[in-house]
């Protein structure tokens, strides 16, 4: 029988829509892993919703643009690095309805970049093994994405 640990169960408290009526958002996410096999978070800044929250780096796709492609514009812009040659391996997604829109987010895993990660926006990093992942608050749509990563790594 499987456990269920209570703070990573996010598929249990996922609300239910029913009617389609809700925007769909559609962002890509990156589990950025280092040589040591910890993972990148980012704490998101202040004045940007869910300021002070922990999450895998990436951003919003824009209209006619692939996920990869964003991902590579996302990273490039907010940690100064190039993935462009990288293995971009999709893993998994979310799917998470907030109160306002439907948030749709593909994570990918990444384990060769060019250049140093450096916050450019001024956001706080942290290099984190993936069971120490709960230790950090994160958005409802992050939260299912843990235990994956965890047994994932």
């Amino acid at each position: 029988m499987p456990i269920i640990d209570p703070d990573l169960s996010g598929c249990f408290n996922a609300p239910f829509v029913q009617k389609g009526d809700l925007p769909t958002v559609l962002v890509v996410a990156v589990a950025l892993v280092d040589i040591e096999n910890r993972v990148l978070i980012a704490q998101r800044p202040k004045g940007k919703s869910m300021a002070g929250l922990w999450e895998f780096p990436g951003g919003k796709v824009n209209s006619g643009e692939l996920p990869e492609t964003a991902l590579v514009r996302e990273l490039k812009e907010e940690l100064n690095i190039d993935i462009t040659e990288s293995c971009l391996a999709p893993l998994t997604f979310a799917s998470y309805v907030y109160t306002d829109f439907h948030l749709l987010m593909p994570l990918y895993v990444c384990r060769i970049w060019k250049g140093v990660v450096s916050p450019i926006e001024g956001q706080q990093i942290n290099w984190v093994r993936p069971v120490r992942l709960v230790d950090y608050p994160m958005p409802p749509a992050d939260i299912p994405l843990i235990a994956l990563l965890r047994d994932f790594l």
